[in-house]
């Protein structure tokens, strides 16, 4: 008797393990549905920056939120088990940020209607982009401080609400993108600023 159960059990073990099933305790470790949220917010990222509805500095925000819930998920399953509570703090987080994009796709115009090259700003973006990375990797290295990242980071997301604005009635003038250019330059010379003044203060 014993015997047949112990077959049985291995049985359903293969029949798992086939089924692409894992074990009951492996099986605490699995979120599918929270994964497939992920990819629906990722995907609506994608689609907002495709259609100008979410500026290129906007997107990076929104994705590194969407990272550290994918960090934060990870750390809950290292153990083998996520609680019923770490799954609600993963939806409720999920939640805030498919709300936060989807307030951005429903309010604004369309930013960079295709092919019309007097609303382009890709320079810009571009550095939008390098001055929001150069402030992710001062806080991974220490030379600056969450406190201070969040200042920049506001600050960045308020030139991106000016391009925006600019944006909205289908023409970026050269006076436009002087400005945003200055505003641009103002936040880097800030940037580099705290970089060294930090690294000085380190050693």
């Amino acid at each position: 008797m014993k015997s047949k159960l112990f077959t049985t059990s291995l049985l359903a073990s293969a029949l798992f393990m086939g089924l692409g099933l894992a074990p009951v305790m492996a099986q605490g470790t699995s979120t599918p549905a929270i994964d497939r949220t992920q990819q629906t917010i990722s995907a609506r990222i994608q689609q907002g920056m495709a259609s100008g509805h979410i500026t290129p500095s906007e997107a990076r925000e929104l994705l590194r939120r969407d990272r550290e819930i994918d960090l934060r998920e990870s750390r809950f399953k290292a153990n083998g088990t996520a609680t019923p509570q770490e799954r609600q703090q993963l939806r409720s987080d999920l939640d805030a940020l498919g709300a936060e994009v989807e307030r951005m796709m429903a309010n604004r115009d369309y930013v960079q209607p295709p092919g019309n090259p007097t609303v382009t700003t890709q320079g810009i973006d571009n550095r939008q982009l390098n001055i929001s990375a150069r402030i992710d990797a001062g806080v991974r290295s220490g030379r600056i401080t969450q406190r201070e990242a969040r200042r920049l980071h506001n600050r960045e997301r308020a030139i991106a609400r000016h391009e925006a604005a600019y944006k909205r009635d289908g023409v970026v003038t050269q006076q436009e993108r002087r400005q945003l250019r200055n505003e641009l330059a103002g936040l880097s010379t800030d940037l580099d600023r705290m970089m060294r003044n930090n690294q000085n203060y380190l050693r």
